[in-house]
């Protein structure tokens, strides 16, 4: 009993705030053509200002020492491993 009461009495107010958030929800964004967050235009990273061009060099150069460092610590291991074998293979 108290509960369908306590929910008619929040029914209306509840009611109204999804009204008010709707009108909201539902308005478009409109943006000119530099503004941040506007969609890129259709050539890409390639007709992007200098920023975007540097950010791009910029990220793939971490990516490339990135895998560089990989590929090093790889042929380290590869050198311990085939070290071991070796010193097994004397062993016996």
């Amino acid at each position: 009993m108290y509960q369908q009461a306590l929910s008619k009495a929040v029914r209306p107010a509840l009611r109204s705030s999804l009204q008010f958030r709707a009108s909201f929800s539902t308005t478009s964004r409109a943006m000119a053509g530099g503004d941040t967050g506007a969609p890129r235009s259709s050539g890409g990273a390639a007709s992007g200002d200098a920023f975007t061009k540097r950010e791009k060099a910029n990220e793939d150069y971490a990516i490339r020492q990135r895998e560089h460092q990989k590929l090093s610590d790889l042929k380290k291991k590869l050198a311990e491993q085939s070290a071991h074998l070796k010193k097994l293979e004397e062993h016996m």
